[in-house]
């Protein structure tokens, strides 16, 4: 079974989210795997599948990780989650508060440890680096498939001593980040809220690279940012902090109150409610 360690927190079962649109189905591609598969398709309300299909979407249940997969007509893309392991180690083990933008922008290198919702979770990556360096942080992801990479990925970095405590920090949530940041409690309310909205289309010229691509052939350009960026700025208690391309426009066309820029993107940060 491809399900998180209890210390991660997970709330809200795949079940509850919408379905799963656009997905051929889930392949196991080793006996071994036949099970997990069978389960998350259970899940997910998608079929299971012997074969990869001719075209489209499908993840692909392997023993090394979950994979999501689009089939074209003349090549095959594959993405996974990965957080403990390549260029996501790399990154982490030279990570420091200081030397990592996102960290800077989120307020860990005054303050240490804060409490931080990821409101558009994706693959994880910001987070697991915002969790190495002392953050306490709540991952919200909607999408039913790449919340079962995410977990996948959390599964297999479990596995490893050294990711044990930023995990322990980290808290999944499947499901909507906009309707829980409107219902969360005043002690659940965090004292920042990141954003990563997917990048507009029309940012670059040249093709994106293969991840986007096949996000984006899974979760269509849905133009809810703007309203997240409201609720937002409504539920942290100290920032919101808003990841962009460098030269695009801000959020919602909404000036922030200052930036950190690097060489490709900026971190837009605004002011949140006081409590």
């Amino acid at each position: 079974m491809l399900t998180t360690p209890a210390r991660l927190g997970t709330t809200n079962p795949i079940s509850s989210l919408p379905g799963s649109a656009g997905l051929v189905g889930v392949l196991p591609t080793a006996e071994e795997c036949h099970a997990a598969a069978r389960a998350l398709a259970r899940r997910l309300d998608a079929k299971l599948i012997e074969c990869p299909p001719a075209r489209g979407l499908y993840l692909a249940c392997s023993p090394e990780a979950l994979w999501l997969r689009l089939r074209t007509a003349g090549r095959e893309l594959a993405v996974r989650a990965q957080l403990s392991g390549g260029q996501q180690a790399y990154r982490a083990d030279r990570a420091s508060a200081r030397g990592e933008a996102i960290a800077r922008a989120c307020g860990l290198a005054r303050h240490g440890s804060r409490q931080v919702v990821d409101a558009t979770a994706g693959l994880g990556r910001d987070a697991y680096i915002l969790a190495q360096l002392g953050a306490r942080v709540t991952l919200i992801e909607r999408s039913p498939v790449v919340f079962a990479l995410l977990e996948d990925a959390c599964e297999r970095a479990a596995r490893r001593a050294p990711t044990l405590s930023s995990l322990a920090r980290m808290r999944l949530i499947a499901g909507d980040a906009a309707a829980w940041l409107r219902t969360c409690t005043r002690k659940e309310r965090p004292q920042v809220v990141y954003l990563d909205p997917m990048y507009p289309r029309q940012i670059k010229r040249a093709a994106p690279r293969k991840e986007m691509q096949v996000l984006q052939v899974l979760l269509g350009v849905v133009d809810t940012a703007d309203t997240l960026l409201q609720v937002a700025q409504q539920t942290a208690t100290e920032r919101v902090v808003v990841k962009r391309p460098r030269h695009a426009e801000p959020l919602a066309g909404e000036r922030p109150d200052y930036q950190i820029v690097g060489r490709s993107t900026r971190f837009d940060v605004y002011r949140g409610a006081a409590e």
